[in-house]
């Protein structure tokens, strides 16, 4: 719908990622230049801020906080994990963002996040348009985790696989300078796609790196594992092993699942952790080696210093090419990127419909994994250089970063 006159509102949801503030700070200042935008809303906690009437007021903020935005990490508006029912079965929630909407005058609505973001988007979207009421509805794609359908990768990836890259290499250094045996196991986010997991091949493509690579798009066999790291040890004396938290057996349970019951979190996500440390115990028990486990946890999600500069500038631009599109009509589309060479690197900025990216999940293509964890191919290497490239990061005020600080002055509840 052309020419809507109202208030925009941006919420986001999700894990953080080193990027995610500058896809706000993107739809924040584009937002602030449109005169057809008559307010800036950001969600305190994406759609729980909603259903509360939680926003905050970004015209109370300074143009140069929210540059900082950009090389800040972590949602500075407060993220969320938080599941709206299906509508068919109960719509009171999507009639109360409805009513939220109408009351503050909302035509532009902008959710932040991954999978589970562009399906909630979607449903919002088809609700507010069976409902009658013009909104035009964007998704900004956000995950660490890479597995965004339909776009050639996702902002806050980038960023990830560079600290996932450059701490194995440095892992290395540490891992492999004792005259003594010793098996280090790393556990790197990913629950079914892993792509970050996969970029410790950026490290191993360096020399530097690991020596076997596990991904959950292949089934994890626990025998083969234990038989992979003793050829190892046999032929180095060390071993570096890097494996995705979501791996599975042939069966379909998770490392940790055999040995203790898994929460879930408001997705029905099983809260993964903990396979690393169970894989290093049983190694332990079946050599006479040291052999430690490292998770790098939250660590990876929003490491900041070591940010790509590609990957802050597509998440900027993601976010203030939706605001463009919404401005002149588009609704019901996520800003996607579609890779026109990788030598030189060169995306094209595209709107996908948001039903593409609603819980579907890309993977790493099973023609770039190598067999027995011995890595990945040439294709991934050459995927995943151009995005790690550049440096962005905080300016330092005595040594340490300079990040935004937001007033964060609510908006009068009406």
């Amino acid at each position: 719908m052309k020419n809507l006159v109202g208030a925009a509102l941006l919420g986001q949801s999700g894990g953080p990622t080193s990027v995610i503030n500058a896809s706000a700070a993107g739809v924040f200042i584009e937002a602030l230049k449109q005169p057809n935008i008559t307010e800036v809303y950001g969600a305190v906690h994406g759609i729980k801020g909603i259903l509360h009437e939680d926003f905050i007021d970004i015209k109370q903020e300074s143009l140069e906080e929210l540059e900082l935005l950009k090389n800040t990490p972590s949602s500075s508006i407060g993220s969320v994990r938080y599941k709206l029912k299906d509508p068919k079965k109960d719509s009171s929630e999507y009639q109360k963002l409805l009513d939220v909407f109408k009351k503050y005058n909302i035509r532009y609505f902008f959710y932040n996040g991954g999978n589970d973001s562009m399906d909630t988007c979607n449903k919002i979207s088809k609700f507010f348009k069976k409902s009658g009421y013009d909104c035009n509805v964007m998704g900004v794609p956000k995950t660490i985790d890479n597995d965004l359908n339909a776009t050639d990768h996702s902002p806050g990836y980038a960023s990830a696989a560079k600290y996932v890259a450059t701490t194995f290499m440095e892992l290395f250094h540490d891992a492999t300078v004792y005259d003594t045996p010793q098996v280090t196991v790393v556990e790197v986010m990913g629950r079914n796609a892993g792509w970050l997991t996969a970029a410790a091949a950026l490290a191993q493509y360096k020399g530097q790196g690991p020596d076997l690579i596990y991904l959950p798009e292949v089934a994890f066999d626990i025998d083969a594992f234990f038989a992979q790291v003793n050829q190892v040890l046999l032929e180095k004396g060390k071993v570096i092993v890097a494996v995705s938290e979501g791996v599975k057996t042939k069966d379909g349970k998770y490392i940790p699942e055999l040995f203790q019951d898994l929460k879930k979190d408001a997705f029905g996500h099983a809260q993964l952790g903990g396979t690393a440390q169970v894989l290093a115990q049983e190694i332990g028990k079946r050599t006479n080696v040291k052999v430690r486990a490292i998770e790098f946890s939250l660590l990876q999600r929003s490491a900041a210093h070591l940010a790509s500069k590609v990957d802050v500038e597509e998440a900027y631009n993601a976010g203030k090419k939706a605001v463009q599109a919404a401005v002149r009509g588009t609704t019901d589309k996520m800003v996607g990127f579609k890779r026109i060479s990788s030598n030189p690197y060169k995306i094209k900025y595209v709107l996908l419909p948001l039903k593409l990216a609603a819980n579907t999940e890309q993977k790493v293509p099973l023609e770039w994994i190598l067999p027995e964890g011995k890595g990945l191919t040439q294709e991934f290497i050459d995927y995943a250089l151009p995005l790690i490239q550049g440096d962005s990061k905080a300016k330092l005020v005595d040594g340490l970063p300079r990040f935004a600080k937001l007033k964060k002055v609510r908006v009068p509840k009406k």
